[in-house]
C-alpha cells in the first residue's frame, strides 16, 4: 500500500497587472507570477506593492499563491532600495520572490520564501543541487532542457522544480544574453532587453556568400509543451508555467484554461500521486483554443529532441494565428495573414460575400494561398466578458441551535442561532436560502436538515445564518493560511564552479560576497557593472542553431563553409558551434 501523500501539482500563470491576475485566478491559476515596482525582468510590467496586498486578499482564501519577481541584477547604489522593497512585499503578504541576483542572500530581508529565477541559467543537476543548499524554496529550470535532463534535475532536489510549458522563447539561455547588451546599452538583466532577436538577419558563409537574406534567424517558434505535460509530471517537475509578463488579459484566460484542463485530467486519472495545489473549481464560459491566442507558430523545443531543427520562425515574427479551411468562418473586421514567395502580408476582412474575401486597403489573395485567422473578432469579443467563475465547495448541516459548514480547504465553522419558530403551513426549502452564495466564493455542495418540516423559520433569519457562517469560514481561512518560511543556507555547499567570467552577472559586492563564500576564487563582474566592450565577446550561447536549420549543420554537411556570420544593419555576429552539445553561440563583431 502507498502512505505516500499526492503531490501538488501547480498551474503557475503569469500576470503584467493585479486585473490579469484576478483572470488568472479565476480560470484555474494555481499560482500567479507579477511584478513588483521595480527589478522585475519586464520592465514594461509593474506595479505597486498596495495592489499587490490586495491581489494576495483575492488569491489567498482559494490557497493561490502569489509570486513577485525581483529578478534582474542590482547595482550597488540599488541594494538599499531592493532591500526595503522586499520586506514591504513580505509585509503585504507575497509567498515568494523569484530572483536573479544572489546578493539577495545577503541582505537583511525577512524569512520570505526564494524561488530561483530562469534567469540563473539553471541547466544542470549540480547547479540545481547548490541552488537547493543556497535556500531557495523552488527553482525554475532553463527552457533548453530534455525531459531527460529534466528528470535527472528533479531526481537530484527535494524542492520543487518549475518549468515553463508555454509562450515565447527566448533565443538564448536566459541569463547568459549579452546581445541587446551589446547593440543598443540595453540588457536583459535589467528587465530591458530590445528583442533584437526579432529582426531580419542575412547569413554570410566563410567566403563572404549570402547564403539567407533578410530572415528572422533568431526569432523562435512559441512554445507548446501540451503534448508532453504528462511526461512532465511524469519526469518529476512540479510547477507548470505559462509565460507572458507582457501579454493581455485574453490571453492568460485562453492559455490557463487551456493547461488548468490538462493538469485536471492527469490529476482525475492519477488521485494517488497528484493532486492540485490550490482550491475551487473554476467554471470557464468558453472552450479554450491555443491557436486562437498570439503564437508564431509552435515548437516543444527540446523537450523530446535536442537536435530539433525547426525552432525558428524564420519568415516573420508576428503571429501566425490558425489555419483556416473554409473562408466561411471568417467575419468582417477578422484579421488575416498568408505567405507568397517567402513575404508575409496580414490586412483585416472588410466583408465576406459567397466565399470571396474583400480584404481592407484592396490587398488581393492568390487563388490556393493557406490562409491564417491572426485575429477572430467574435472570439476578442467573447473573451472581453466576464467568462469564468470560481467556487469553494462548502457542506452545510442545519440544525435547531445552528449551521455548520465544512469546505473543501479541510476548514470548519459553527454558528448558532435562537430562531422565531412558527408553525409551517407547507414544506419550507430551506436548501434553497443556502443555496444563495453569490457574491461569495463559496457554493453549496452538500446540505442536511435535522428540523422538522412542521417548523417554520423565516427565510431572513435563516440567511442571516448562512452570511454569518460564510464569514466564519473567511475568517478561519486567513487565520490558518498556511505561509512558508525560506530555508535555512548551508553555508558549506560549494558553487560548481571555481572561476566566474561576465555572464555569472555579478553586479554587486553583496553577490560578490555569497559567491566567495560558497568557493568561488575568482570573479568578474557583470558586462553591466563594468559597462565593457562585449565586441569579441560571446553575448549569447542557444540550443538553437541557424547552421543545423538551414541544413548547414557542421557535423552533418561536408559542403559547409565555415565561419558563417549573420548581420543587421551596424550589428554583426559570428556564428561559433560546439557540435559535442549541439549549441550555438554568438560573437560580437
Amino acid at each position: 500500500m502507498n502512505s505516500q501523500k499526492p503531490r501538488p501539482l501547480e498551474l503557475l500563470a503569469p500576470a503584467r497587472d493585479t486585473e490579469t491576475a484576478r483572470q488568472a485566478i479565476l480560470h484555474g491559476a494555481d499560482a500567479v507570477y507579477i511584478g513588483a515596482s521595480s527589478h522585475g525582468a519586464r520592465s514594461a510590467a509593474s506595479n505597486s506593492v498596495d495592489d499587490i496586498r490586495g491581489l494576495v486578499d483575492f488569491a489567498h482564501p482559494y490557497r493561490a499563491r502569489i509570486y513577485v519577481t525581483v529578478n534582474t541584477i542590482a547595482y550597488e547604489n540599488e541594494l538599499q532600495t531592493v532591500e526595503r522593497l522586499l520586506s514591504d512585499l513580505y509585509r503585504a503578504g507575497v509567498d515568494a520572490i523569484i530572483v536573479q541576483d544572489m546578493g539577495i542572500l545577503r541582505m537583511d530581508i525577512p524569512p520570505i520564501q526564494l524561488h530561483a529565477s530562469t534567469q540563473c541559467d539553471i541547466s544542470t543537476p549540480e547547479k540545481a543541487r547548490f541552488l537547493q543548499d543556497a535556500g531557495f524554496s523552488q527553482l525554475v529550470l532553463a527552457r533548453e532542457l530534455t525531459l531527460n535532463e529534466i528528470r535527472t534535475v528533479c531526481n537530484t532536489v527535494n524542492v520543487p522544480v518549475e518549468c515553463f510549458v508555454h509562450g515565447a522563447l527566448c533565443v538564448s539561455y536566459s541569463g547568459r544574453c549579452h546581445a541587446s547588451l551589446a547593440c543598443g546599452g540595453r540588457s536583459a538583466n535589467r528587465g530591458e532587453c530590445a528583442q533584437i532577436c526579432r529582426m531580419p538577419y542575412t547569413l554570410y558563409d566563410g567566403t563572404g556568400r549570402i547564403v539567407m537574406r533578410d530572415k528572422y534567424l533568431l526569432s523562435m517558434h512559441d512554445f507548446n509543451a501540451s503534448r508532453s505535460l504528462a511526461d512532465m509530471v511524469n519526469a518529476g517537475v512540479s510547477s507548470f508555467k505559462i509565460e507572458g509578463r507582457l501579454k493581455d488579459v485574453k490571453y492568460v484566460k485562453n492559455t490557463t484554461a487551456y493547461y488548468r484542463q490538462l493538469l485536471d485530467r492527469i490529476i482525475e486519472e492519477n488521485p494517488q500521486s497528484y493532486c492540485r495545489s490550490s482550491y475551487g473549481k473554476s467554471d470557464i464560459s468558453f472552450t479554450p483554443d491555443l491557436d486562437k491566442s498570439f503564437n508564431r507558430g509552435y515548437t516543444d523545443f527540446c523537450l523530446t529532441n535536442r537536435r530539433n531543427s525547426d525552432l525558428a520562425s524564420t519568415l516573420t515574427p508576428k503571429s501566425l494565428g490558425e489555419v483556416i479551411h473554409d473562408t466561411a468562418s471568417l467575419n468582417n473586421g477578422d484579421g488575416i495573414s498568408w505567405f507568397e514567395n517567402g513575404q508575409y502580408t496580414g490586412v483585416r476582412v472588410n466583408r465576406i460575400d459567397n466565399g470571396k474575401i474583400y480584404a481592407a486597403g484592396n490587398k488581393r489573395i492568390s487563388h490556393g494561398i493557406t490562409l491564417h485567422r491572426t485575429y477572430d473578432v467574435q472570439w476578442e469579443q467573447m473573451l472581453s466578458r466576464d467568462t469564468a467563475e470560481r467556487k469553494i465547495a462548502v457542506s452545510m448541516s442545519l440544525d435547531a441551535k445552528g449551521l455548520t459548514l465544512a469546505d473543501e480547504r479541510g476548514l470548519s465553522a459553527r454558528v448558532c442561532f435562537s430562531p422565531t419558530t412558527d408553525i409551517a403551513q407547507k414544506p419550507q426549502n430551506r436548501r434553497g436560502v443556502f443555496e444563495k452564495t453569490g457574491g461569495t466564493i463559496y457554493q453549496l455542495r452538500d446540505f442536511t436538515d435535522s428540523i422538522g418540516e412542521t417548523v417554520f423559520i423565516p427565510n431572513s433569519q435563516l440567511a442571516d445564518l448562512r452570511r454569518r457562517g460564510l464569514k466564519a469560514l473567511d475568517t478561519a481561512a486567513a487565520a490558518s493560511y498556511p505561509f512558508r518560511y525560506r530555508s535555512v543556507e548551508d553555508l558549506k555547499s560549494t558553487f560548481p564552479a571555481k572561476r566566474l567570467d561576465y555572464r555569472a552577472n555579478v553586479s554587486n559586492s553583496k553577490a560578490a560576497s555569497f559567491y566567495k563564500e560558497h568557493g568561488v576564487a575568482d570573479i568578474e563582474p557583470a558586462a553591466e557593472a563594468l559597462r565593457k566592450s562585449l565586441n569579441g565577446c560571446s553575448v549569447m550561447t542557444s540550443r538553437h542553431c541557424i547552421l543545423r536549420q538551414a541544413g548547414l549543420c557542421l557535423r552533418d554537411n561536408k559542403h559547409a563553409r565555415p565561419p558563417y556570420s549573420i548581420d543587421n544593419d551596424n550589428n554583426r555576429f559570428r556564428i561559433e558551434t560546439d557540435c559535442s552539445r549541439c549549441e550555438m553561440s554568438l560573437i560580437k563583431l
